[in-house]
């Protein structure tokens, strides 16, 4: 049997919203890195995992990232993901 699809909203610290799907993936958490380049330009990657510890395992990546590219420094964010029955309106 198919799962439902379902939309998933992360919410971070600094006000940011990301919303993900449809998907029927069984994510749990959002995860983001905001690098800030040696030439002031910032770089942001991210990605969602199935669990917690998942998600806070690229802290490590995250810093051992900033030693190979030669980020200035970064911020490094995990948040539960929240479950909306419908899709967000466009602005």
């Amino acid at each position: 049997m198919a799962r439902r699809k379902r939309y998933l909203t992360a919410t971070l610290p600094d006000g940011y919203v990301k919303t993900i799907g449809p998907t029927a993936a069984p994510f749990t958490h959002y995860w983001r890195i905001v690098a800030v380049l040696e030439n002031g330009a910032t770089e942001v990657f991210w990605g969602h995992e199935a669990s917690l510890k998942e998600a806070r395992g690229k802290r490590e990546a995250a810093a051992d990232a900033a030693r190979q590219r030669g980020w200035r420094r970064y911020d490094f964010d995990v948040v539960e993901l929240t479950e909306d029955s419908a899709p967000p309106a466009r602005v």
